[in-house]
């Protein structure tokens, strides 16, 4: 007993020694960051203080309160997260349940179907600017065609139509990436269990949501976690599509993040919008991690 004590500590001693220099290099790139950020947070440092760190404690988390475009952002944030993941899961697990199955240029389909989540983001927000563009646009063209509209939409110059297009650009582009995913989670599943429930006369819709939908749901949640995570700090598309108009609708948390520190200077504000998002993330990754596992395992993958 006291050499396999031994063994075990000297193992993990070992691995320790090995572990260690990615922990330091993930706290040098990550935790420095994060500390900085938090610490910044605590001060004023704005063209009013020539740039100069004035320490104001919680000022401006108190000035965040009563930040209308803050709230207004965050709000926007959270529908376009809410919106876009929702329909990029339920797309995904459509798309994944048909490239699980067995057809001929399968591998040729699963090539093609990634491929608008791997081009540059600002090259897809471009490229949508021009398709919903009210005077040359290939919505409008179809819609005129189709004799649906009499005259081009300007869907980037209107509020809930400037949201609907970047909504949209963003579902085109990432289901893809869902779909790969939850595929994972599919071929995960041993065909044996589909098999047995068809002897018992099951029909395809039962074996789904008795064995497919159940075994998938620890793979719903990560790509839920991921794609919640990417879509509350998106960018790139909507700086490309609209730079957060008309008249905000489309501001992020992240544009206005970047909008405070870059064109206003305001850095101490910055640093407390950015603590802020960190810690909404934050709280998102723990739910997610509680109902993750309470999810059911796939049988022999424990």
């Amino acid at each position: 007993m006291t050499n396999l004590r031994t063994i075990r500590d000297l193992e993990q001693r070992t691995a320790g020694m090995f572990i260690l220099p990615a922990v330091v290099l993930l706290l040098f790139v990550f935790g420095y960051p994060i500390a900085r950020a938090f610490w910044l947070s605590l001060f004023t440092q704005n063209l009013g203080t020539k740039l100069q760190p004035v320490f104001s404690g919680l000022d401006n988390y108190i000035r965040m309160v009563g930040d209308g475009r803050f709230w207004q952002s965050f709000w926007t944030t959270t529908v376009f997260t809410v919106i876009t993941v929702l329909f990029e899961i339920l797309l995904g697990l459509g798309i994944a349940l048909v490239l699980n199955q067995r057809f001929f240029g399968r591998g040729m389909v699963r090539t093609v179907a990634i491929l608008p989540w791997a081009l540059p983001t600002a090259l897809i927000g471009l490229a949508w600017a021009w398709i919903f563009n009210d005077q040359f646009g290939v919505v409008n063209d179809i819609l005129l065609r189709l004799g649906l509209i009499r005259t081009g939409i300007n869907w980037l110059g209107e509020p809930t139509l400037a949201m609907i297009a970047v909504i949209f650009a963003d579902i085109w582009k990432t289901t893809p990436f869902m779909s790969i995913l939850l595929l994972a989670g599919l071929q995960s599943i041993s065909p044996d269990l589909y098999e047995a429930h068809a002897i018992e006369g099951a029909t395809p819709w039962q074996s789904f949501y008795e064995i497919t939908l159940p075994l998938i749901i620890p793979q719903i949640l990560i790509a839920m976690l991921f794609r919640f995570a990417q879509s509350f700090g998106v960018f790139d598309l909507i700086v490309v599509m609209t730079g957060g108009g008309p008249g905000g609708a489309t501001e992020v948390i992240s544009l206005y993040i970047y909008s405070t520190v870059m064109r206003y200077l305001d850095f101490g504000y910055g640093a407390a919008l950015v603590v802020v998002t960190f810690l909404l993330l934050i709280a998102a990754v723990a739910i997610a991690n509680f109902f993750l596992n309470k999810s059911p395992t796939i049988p022999g993958n424990s």
